[in-house]
C-alpha cells in the first residue's frame, strides 16, 4: 500500500489546515486519538519503501567500513580477485584518512556569534560565550571527532541535536550526538533532509528496557515484532540481537509545526498529536528536523556524499595485488624448487631435511634426476609500476609527502617546508570548511532550543577576555520575541536572529608562524607607535588578514590614549606656568621630550624668561651700568 499517493493523515495539506485542525481537535477532545496503529502500519510501509532506496548507500558505507578495517581481501573478492594463499593488507588509504582526520583536528571549530541588529550586541556575545560551554559539556570535541571518521571514511557524518529532559537533575539541556547512518532512513531522491516527507530513525533496544519505560503502552502478553532488520556493519565481536526490539522515532511536518512519534511496530509509544500541550506547536519550535549532514564529497540527489575509501580503493587495490605477486615471487626465488624424476634413487626426506649433513643415493647420480625449477626476478618495470600506483593514490587523494612533513631535497628552510605544507593543504581546508558549514547549523539548532526551553535560570563558568573566571546567570529572556513600535502605533515583535561565524580554536604550525611573523612586521614598521595611528590604519584598509579588526582597534586605542596624554600635558604645562612651579614645568617638559612629544615653551608667572646667550652684555659693561645708576640716585640708592 502506497500512501504518498493518498491522504496523508499526518501532513495534511495547507489550504485545509484550519478545518482538518478544527475537525481532529474536536476528535481529541471526544477521546479519539489522531496517531493510532493504522497511522503506525501506514508509516511502517513508508519506512520500508524507503530503506529500499537506501539499499545502496548502505552496501557503499558497509565496504568502506571494511576497508579502514584493513579487511582488503574482503572487498577485493566480491571485485573477482579472490586466490587463496597470502594476501597483502597495505595500509597505504588507512593512512590517507588518518591524515586526514588529524587536519580536521587541528582545526576544531567554535562559534563567533554576531547579531543582526545593534540591540542584540549583548545577547550575541553572551550566546559566543555559552554555546562552547553547552557543546563542552556533550564532550563536543568527541563526537566531533566520531563525526569527521564517519565523514572521512564513508563520506558523510551525522549530528543530531535534541533536547534531553532528563539532563542536570531533570531541568533538561541539550544534547549533540553523532548518529549511526545505517539506522536513518529518508525520502529517496532528495538532497536536504529537510525536503524530505518523513525522516525516520532505528534504534534497536532490550525488550525488557522498552516495556519497563512503557508499561502501558506495552502490557505484559503484548508482542513486539522483531522482524524489521536495518542494514549492519561487521563487528569484531558477536552481537546478539535476539533480544532487541526496533524502536522508531518519526519526524514529519504538518500545518508549518514539526511532529514526533516514537513506536515500536504494531504499537504508538508517545505521539506529538496525541499530547493536548503540543497537538497544535509540535515537537521543536524550530520546525527542522534535529540531523546535521556533513557530506565530504556531494553527490546528485542525495545527502550523503563519498568519502576518501570510494575514492581510493582503485589503486588500493592495485597496491596489494602488486605487493602479493611481489612477495610470492620473492618467496619462490628464496626457496628454490626441483623438478624430481620418478625412481630417481634420492632420499627425498634427507633432501628436503637441511639438518641432513648427507644425502644417501641408489644408483648413479646424474642432472636428469632432480633439476632446478628456474625462477625469473621481477623486472624494474614492475617495481616501478608499484611506485606509481603508490603516487597516484597519493595525488588523488591530497596526501602527498609535503602535506605528510617530507620534502624534496634542497628545501630546508623551516619557513619554506611550512609553506610547501600549507599549499599542499587546499583540499583539508576545503573539506574543513564543509565542516564548518555543518557546525554553524549545528549551532543555529542549539540556539533554537536555548530559546525554547531555556526557561529557568542557569549558571554559567565561562573565561573572560583576560582569562578570568566569570560566573553568571542567563536564561532565554533575551530570546523571546520584543514588541515593535513605529510613530507611536503597534507594528508586531520580532525575534531576535543570529549570524555564526566559525574560526578554528586551535591554529596550525603554519599559522602561528605566519601570524608571529606578521605582528613582529608591524611592531618594526611601527604600526603601534601611536604617532603614527593614521598612516597604520591606512595601509591596514588595503590588507586582509586574521583578527585584522583586532589590530585595527588596538591602533585606534593606541592613538586615541596618546592624543588624551598629549593634551594632559599641555594643560599640566600651562597650570604648572601659571603656578609658577619651575620645578613641575621641568619635570613635565623632560616626560614629553621622553615621549617625543613638541611642546610649546612655557615661563612661570612672575620669573622674566632668560635671555639668550647672544644677547647678554658683557660684565664690565653691566658693572659700568650698576655704578652709574648708583651715583645718579640720593644717598647711592639707599631707601630712606
Amino acid at each position: 500500500m502506497d500512501i504518498t499517493n493518498q491522504y496523508d493523515p499526518l501532513r495534511a495539506e495547507v489550504t485545509n489546515a484550519p478545518e482538518q485542525a478544527n475537525a481532529e481537535t474536536a476528535a481529541q477532545v471526544m477521546g479519539v486519538k489522531a496517531i493510532g496503529e493504522q497511522q503506525i502500519n501506514e508509516l511502517m510501509q513508508v519506512l520500508t519503501k524507503y530503506r529500499a532506496g537506501k539499499n545502496s548507500v548502505d552496501s557503499r558505507i558497509i565496504a568502506a567500513e571494511n576497508w579502514w578495517k584493513l579487511r582488503n581481501d574482503v572487498e577485493e573478492d566480491k571485485a573477482g580477485h579472490a586466490k587463496p594463499g597470502f594476501r597483502s593488507k597495505s595500509g597505504w588509504l588507512h593512512n590517507v584518512i588518518t591524515n586526514k582526520h588529524a587536519d580536521a583536528m587541528d582545526a576544531y571549530p567554535e562559534p563567533n556569534i554576531l547579531p543582526r541588529e545593534q540591540g542584540d550586541k549583548l545577547e550575541a556575545a553572551m550566546l559566543s560565550k555559552i554555546i562552547p560551554v553547552v557543546l563542552e559539556k556533550n564532550q563536543f570535541e568527541t563526537t566531533y571527532s566520531k563525526v569527521m571518521w564517519s565523514k572521512l571514511k564513508t563520506g558523510t557524518g551525522v549530528y543530531k541535536v535534541i533536547w534531553d529532559k532528563n539532563k542536570m537533575n531533570g531541568l533538561g539541556d541539550i544534547s549533540v550526538e553523532k548518529c549511526n547512518i545505517l539506522n536513518l532512513f529518508w525520502e529517496p531522491g532528495i538532497e536536504d533532509i529537510q525536503q524530505s516527507k518523513y525522516f525516520f530513525e532505528v534504534d534497536f533496544q532490550d525488550e525488557d528496557d522498552v516495556r519497563e519505560m512503557f508499561p502501558l503502552e506495552l502490557p505484559e502478553g503484548k508482542q513486539i515484532p522483531h522482524d524489521f532488520i536495518t542494514s549492519k556493519f561487521r563487528y569484531d565481536d558477536h552481537v546478539d540481537t535476539t533480544s532487541k526490539v526496533p524502536v522508531i522515532s518519526a519526524y514529519y511536518h504538518k500545518n508549518g509545526a514539526l511532529h514526533y512519534i516514537l513506536f515500536v511496530p504494531g504499537t504508538v509509544l508517545y505521539a506529538t498529536e496525541n499530547d493536548p500541550e503540543r497537538m497544535l506547536t509540535g515537537w521543536y519550535d524550530h520546525g527542522k528536523y534535529p540531523y546535521v549532514f556533513d557530506a565530504l564529497f556531494p553527490i546528485e540527489g542525495s545527502p550523503c556524499g563519498y568519502g576518501y575509501v570510494d575514492l581510493c580503493k582503485a589503486p588500493q587495490t592495485e597496491i596489494d595485488l602488486l605487493k602479493t605477486a611481489y612477495v610470492e615471487n620473492a618467496m619462490v626465488g628464496a626457496k628454490p624448487r626441483y623438478f624430481k624424476k620418478a625412481n630417481c634413487g634420492v632420499n627425498m626426506e634427507q633432501f628436503t631435511n637441511l639438518n641432513e649433513s648427507i644425502v644417501n643415493v641408489e644408483g648413479s647420480l646424474s642432472d636428469d634426476n632432480l633439476a632446478p625449477i628456474t625462477h625469473d626476478n621481477l623486472d624494474g618495470n614492475y617495481i616501478e609500476m608499484l611506485q606509481l600506483s603508490i603516487n597516484e593514490l597519493r595525488e588523488t587523494s591530497g596526501n602527498t609527502e609535503t602535506a605528510t612533513g617530507t620534502t624534496s631535497s634542497g628545501v630546508t628552510a623551516a619557513s619554506a617546508i611550512a609553506a610547501l605544507q600549507e599549499a599542499s593543504g587546499k583540499g583539508s581546508r576545503d573539506n574543513t570548511k564543509g565542516s564548518y558549514r555543518a557546525y554553524s547549523e549545528v549551532n543555529y539548532l542549539a540556539i533554537e532550543l536555548i530559546r525554547q526551553f531555556y526557561d529557568a535560570p542557569r549558571q554559567f563558568r565561562i573565561l573572560g577576555d583576560g582569562g578570568q573566571e566569570m560566573f553568571f546567570s542567563y536564561s532565554n529572556e533575551g530570546l523571546q520575541p520584543q514588541p515593535q513600535t513605529f510613530s507611536g502605533y503597534d507594528i508586531g515583535s520580532r525575534i531576535p536572529e543570529f549570524d555564526i561565524r566559525v574560526v578554528p580554536q586551535k591554529r596550525t604550525a603554519y599559522t602561528k608562524m605566519s601570524n608571529n611573523e606578521l605582528a613582529l612586521q608591524f611592531y618594526g614598521l611601527g604600526f603601534f607607535n601611536p604617532q603614527q595611528t593614521d598612516q597604520a590604519l591606512a595601509c591596514l584598509t588595503m590588507m586582509d588578514f586574521d583578527s585584522i579588526d583586532d589590530v585595527r582597534k588596538t591602533i585606534k586605542q593606541n592613538g586615541t590614549l596618546f592624543e588624551r596624554f598629549n593634551s594632559l600635558l599641555q594643560v599640566a604645562a600651562m597650570l604648572a606656568a601659571k603656578c609658577g612651579d619651575a620645578r613641575s614645568l621641568a619635570q613635565i617638559q623632560l616626560l614629553a621630550q621622553q615621549s617625543n612629544i613638541q611642546m610649546p615653551t612655557a615661563q612661570v608667572t612672575g620669573m622674566p624668561a632668560e635671555e639668550p646667550a647672544n644677547s647678554r652684555e658683557h660684565a664690565q659693561v653691566s658693572n659700568a651700568h650698576a655704578q652709574t645708576r648708583e651715583a645718579a640716585m640720593p644717598d647711592g640708592g639707599t631707601a630712606t
